[in-house]
């Protein structure tokens, strides 16, 4: 496909990050133009991701940043934890002593929904001192402890949380939530509530403000 100047909404297969794609788009230009991306995703998740292409276009970006909603649907696994907070991880089962019932579980996501305070994952895009935190436990320059106790908690937005599927460990969800919500974190504090694990074992991004999954396009990368 031809990539003109503009805004394009793209579906990010699994397995490849968010920069993959910008440089996918830059590549099918074939000239130097200013191309950026309006939120990442993991690697190991999929779904919208949007990409402008020029200059006049990508300033567009920030208002998608910082101001545009959301939804996902997520798979959380409550018998495990891991440092990455999803499957990616150095992954740990959990003696879960409970199961919780499935109203013990819509009581806890009810608690959910509103404002509230979250602490990004350890490996996330924050940064300290213009180093990203995930880049300086990796190459061994602080401790995953250290880590923690630089990111700070910061006030996001869950508008909904649809309880799609509960089968224990499997716990999946649709939530529409605020640009700057990380589902990671809020995977594992679910699962602290209900005395359990939870990491994310899958993630789509379905929607970004107008940009949903059913239009999005499909890259051959």
């Amino acid at each position: 496909m031809e990539f003109k100047e503009g805004i394009y909404n793209i579906y990010k297969p699994k397995g490849v990050t968010t920069y993959k794609v910008v440089e996918y788009v830059k590549k099918q230009i074939g000239k130097k133009c200013k191309v950026g991306h309006g939120g990442s995703l993991d690697p190991f998740a999929e779904g919208v991701v949007v990409v402008a292409v020029g200059r006049k276009f990508t300033k567009q970006l920030t208002n998608i940043l910082k101001n545009s909603n959301k939804e996902y649907i997520v798979e959380i696994l409550l018998d495990k934890i891991s440092d990455t907070y999803d499957i990616t991880g150095n992954v740990s089962e959990v003696n879960v002593l409970h199961i919780p019932t499935m109203e013990e579980v819509k009581k806890v996501l009810s608690n959910f929904i509103g404002e509230i305070e979250q602490t990004p994952p350890v490996y996330s895009a924050v940064k300290f001192k213009g180093e990203r935190i995930c880049d300086l436990v990796r190459f061994g320059k602080i401790s995953y402890e250290k880590a923690q106790e630089l990111l700070k908690p910061k006030k996001v937005k869950i508008y909904d949380i649809e309880l799609i599927e509960y089968n224990f460990p499997k716990l999946v969800l649709k939530i529409f939530c605020s640009s700057g919500t990380y589902i990671r974190s809020l995977a594992k504090d679910i699962g602290e509530k209900l005395n359990c694990g939870g990491i994310v074992a899958n993630l789509v991004r379905i929607k970004v403000d107008n940009y949903t999954i059913e239009n999005a396009m499909k890259i051959n990368i």
